[in-house]
């Protein structure tokens, strides 16, 4: 997958994602219209599929909610890649589709920047600045739930 770079920092929390005043709404596409409008107006209106959001530490703290993942699935971008996430919205996003990938290096990727990325090996090519990245690769059975596009998806495939 390739992607253009929303880069976020550290502690980016889910109602930095999708803010509470918006939690009455439950579609990927309602939600994807605000996401991140609060600390970036812009992204709801610019971001393209395939996009890339690369943070620091702990990305998607805060509540327990499935809103912030379904707003990430909404927005159609390719996947998250951070330094590390937040325990519960990891779990949650991968029930619900959405690709992560933990990288030490996020401080070198910039925003804007063009990422090429390869979730079996975990490698991330920053394709703007010639550099490599070496991300924590997905198992092969999270790839399985991603390319089904959810654990409920994935479940009815193998049942």
């Amino acid at each position: 997958m390739s992607g253009r770079v929303w880069k976020f920092g550290d502690d980016v929390d889910t109602d930095a994602v999708i803010p509470g005043r918006y939690l009455i709404m439950n579609t990927p596409e309602e939600l994807a219209a605000h996401a991140f409008e609060g600390v970036r107006p812009e992204f709801p209106k610019e971001v393209k599929e395939g996009d890339i959001i690369v943070a620091g530490n702990n990305f998607g703290c805060g509540s327990s909610r499935e809103h912030a993942p379904i707003a990430l699935k909404g927005t159609k971008i390719s996947c998250v890649i951070a330094k590390s996430f937040a325990r519960i919205f990891f779990r949650n996003s991968i029930n619900i589709g959405v690709a992560l990938l933990e990288c030490p290096d996020t401080d070198r990727i910039e925003d804007g920047d063009q990422l090429e990325v390869d979730f079996a090996s975990g490698v991330i090519k920053n394709v703007t600045k010639g550099e490599e990245y070496q991300a924590t690769p997905l198992p092969d059975f999270v790839r399985g739930i991603m390319d089904a596009g959810g654990l409920i998806e994935y479940t009815r495939q193998i049942i």
